[in-house]
Parts: structure tokens; C-alpha cells; sequence
């Protein structure tokens, strides 16, 4: 499968941890992880993003041998049939490398390719990769962020990984970026990015958006961790009216949907 962002396109959330922070656990057996995953296809999800390491506030740091070992057998497993691109959710080498191998076809990396041999990784690959903002590290990152301007330090921010990685022999075509709501943000940061996301496309490189479930929408709704989808529609809906070609989702059918409708108001609009 190759990634195809003609129109904007759906990536579905598959942890296989046991502590990510919405559905840690569920899907760290290997049959319910493939399962999940062809649900997810089958429910329109363009790509299928798994991750073998918690991001979420607070987490500590996962080896590389202990993410191959809950990644690649699901990988392995799906690569051969699932009518989706695959995405290895990482920042380490070791693990891009053995997913690749075994059939991810994107590095979703939260740490825009800073860790040692990442980017040496990512340009022998030559796979598309995500390069995410992102203040400080999972453990420490919402210990008082603080930013003058949100959107153009972010902005600048991965300005300066793009050419980073252009310059290490990248293709620019398969650069894509991600604002990484929620992390090293405060509510404030979120709702200006949001707000501004229309102004990163002048960075030239297709947006990825997670806002899903995030702690931003219980902030504003008081909706607890399940019942933040309605918001995490809408907060996907307004991504995509500002340019954004990704969502990535825990809740696939209903974005799916919405995002549908998108498209098609955004078609019958055109002459």
C-alpha cells in the first residue's frame, strides 16, 4: 500500500502497550491487535498506526527490544492483506528499521528524528515520516510549558526539522509534519494551534493532526476519557477546514464519516 493524500485521509490508533493512556491494555495481545487493526481498515481508515510505546504525560521511556517485541508480530501478521498503510508509531532506529523490514510503510516519529541514528535511519529507509513538535519529553513535557507564540514557535520549530532532514537526503515528499497537540502544550497552546493550523501550510510538507480523546476536550466539555468523541469530531472536522491532510483517531468510523462530509461540501463548492 502507498499513502495517497489526494483527499483528506483517516489513521487509526492501535497501542499495543499496556499503559497508553486511553486503551492501554486492550489490544496488547496479538489477536485482538490484528483484529482491531482490520476493523479499523474496514471502518475506512487509510493508515494503521502502532505504537509498542506510551506517549502519553508522564511515561517512561520503552526499550527497543520490549517495542519489537509487542510491534513486529503484529506487523508481520497484517502487513500481507491489510488494504491499509501501516505506520510504525517510534523514535528509535532500531525499531524503524525491523518495522520497515517488516512491512510498516511510514515512521511516525514524536520526536522529529532527534534521537542518535534516527535520521541516518530514516534516510536509508526513505519511507515517508512524520515530524512532530513536541516541548520536552512523554515524562516531563506538561510540566509547565510556557511559549510566547505557539504557532510560530512551532512553526519554526519544524522549519528547521524539515530542512534538517532535506539536508540529511531526505526526500521532501515524504516529509510530513504534526503540530503534537498536547504534548509540551497547555489548553491555551492547543486552541492557538488549532486556530493557526492553516498557517503551517506554508511549510510545504502535509499536516498530521492528533486530538483525539485528548485532555484538551475534557478540559472544555468535562467529559471523561469515553465520552470525548463528539468534541474529537469536531476538533477533527475544524483540523481538516484548516488544511490539515491527516487525522489520526481512536474513534475511525465516526471520523470517518465526518470527514466524508467534509469532502463533499468542499467538492460541491468548486465550479
Amino acid at each position: 500500500m502507498t499513502l495517497d493524500l489526494t483527499q483528506p485521509s483517516v489513521m487509526g490508533v492501535l497501542n499495543v502497550t499496556p499503559d497508553s493512556f486511553s486503551d492501554g491494555g486492550r489490544y496488547a495481545q496479538i489477536d485482538a491487535a490484528c483484529a482491531h487493526a482490520q476493523a479499523m481498515t474496514e471502518a475506512g481508515a487509510k493508515i494503521i498506526d502502532i505504537g509498542g510505546e506510551s506517549t502519553r504525560p508522564g511515561a517512561a521511556v520503552v526499550a527497543a527490544a520490549e517495542q519489537l517485541d509487542r510491534v513486529i508480530p503484529v506487523i508481520e501478521r497484517i502487513a500481507p492483506t491489510l488494504g491499509a498503510v501501516i505506520s510504525i508509531d517510534t523514535s528509535d532506529p532500531v525499531v524503524m528499521r525491523e518495522a520497515v523490514g517488516a512491512g510498516a510503510g511510514i515512521i511516525n516519529d514524536i520526536r522529529a528524528l532527534r534521537e542518535p541514528g534516527a535520521m541516518a535511519t530514516a534516510v536509508e529507509l526513505q519511507v515517508p515520516v512524520v515530524l512532530m513538535h513536541m516541548r520536552g519529553d512523554p515524562a516531563t513535557m506538561q510540566q509547565n510549558p510556557d511559549y510566547d507564540d505557539v504557532v510560530a514557535e512551532v512553526a519554526g520549530f519544524l522549519r528547521a526539522r524539515l530542512k534538517a532532514a532535506e539536508d540529511a537526503g531526505m526526500a521532501r515528499d515524504n516529509l510530513l509534519i504534526d503540530p503534537g497537540f498536547g504534548f509540551g502544550k497547555r489548553l491555551e497552546h492547543n486552541l492557538a494551534l488549532l486556530a493557526g493550523l492553516n498557517s503551517l501550510l506554508a511549510l510545504g510538507a502535509p499536516v498530521l493532526v492528533g486530538l483525539s480523546r485528548k485532555s484538551m476536550l475534557g478540559a472544555l466539555t468535562g467529559a471523561e476519557l469515553g465520552e470525548r468523541m463528539p468534541a474529537g469530531l469536531a476538533a477533527a472536522v475544524m483540523a481538516v477546514e484548516r488544511g490539515a491532510a491527516i487525522v489520526r483517531t481512536h474513534d475511525v468510523a465516526a471520523t470517518v464519516q465526518a470527514l466524508k462530509l467534509v469532502q463533499a461540501v468542499r467538492l460541491a463548492g468548486k465550479p
